[in-house]
């Protein structure tokens, strides 16, 4: 399977920011402030409101800019189209539908289903995945033993904050942070603060 153009800097950045309740009226500014933290990879969940004209607007602000914004909760291969449609460049799911995973592609974008046992692994490698999500994670040791057999690398969600990073990115090829780099209460400012932490540690 020939190697999609994002799948370099996913292994490079490792760190995925899981922008779960961003909203759009926002979403510019907590963006540039978590740019400023260091992230480069932005997730935004599709189960909130206002969630593809978020990607919209983060994808528009960054472009050409090296930051990669994409979709996460996407369930259908429709879901995917139109994160698409909005400048989404990646799929991230918290399960393994082949059709999903397929029409992922399709569409030129890096696909990253979750998966909780080896069979699912398998059947998402069997259907076009780049890169794994283990979801829920687990342990940092869960991990390693499900790398010992699977032969994509594997992004470890769920749970994942400032005191496990470092344990998880012993085993694991990356992570995807969310309330350990992300909380929509907080200002712009107050989020760069709590986002550099969570990318210094």
């Amino acid at each position: 399977m020939e190697k999609h153009p994002l799948f370099d800097i996913f292994m490079r950045e490792k760190i995925v920011a899981i922008l779960r309740g961003l909203s759009p009226g926002n979403a510019v500014a907590c963006g540039d402030a978590l740019v400023r933290a260091g992230v480069r990879l932005m997730e935004v969940p599709l189960n909130r409101p206002g969630a593809l004209e978020s990607i919209r607007l983060l994808a528009e602000h960054f472009a050409g800019n090296g930051i990669v914004v994409g979709a996460g909760t996407v369930l259908t291969p429709e879901q995917a189209e139109r994160v698409k449609e909005a400048g989404g460049e990646f799929i991230i799911s918290p399960n393994m539908r082949p059709a999903t995973i397929r029409r992922t592609k399709e569409l030129g974008m890096l696909s990253m289903p979750g998966f909780a046992t080896p069979t699912e692994a398998f059947d998402a490698i069997d259907a076009g995945a780049d890169i794994l999500k283990a979801f829920p994670c687990g342990t940092p040791e869960n991990i390693a033993v499900l790398k010992s057999v699977i032969p994509l690398p594997v992004f470890a969600v769920g749970g994942v904050v400032r005191s496990s990073k470092r344990a998880f990115l012993k085993t694991a090829d990356g992570v995807g942070a969310g309330i350990g780099i992300y909380r929509p209460e907080l200002s712009p400012e107050e989020l760069y603060r709590f986002a550099k932490e969570f990318m210094e540690e």
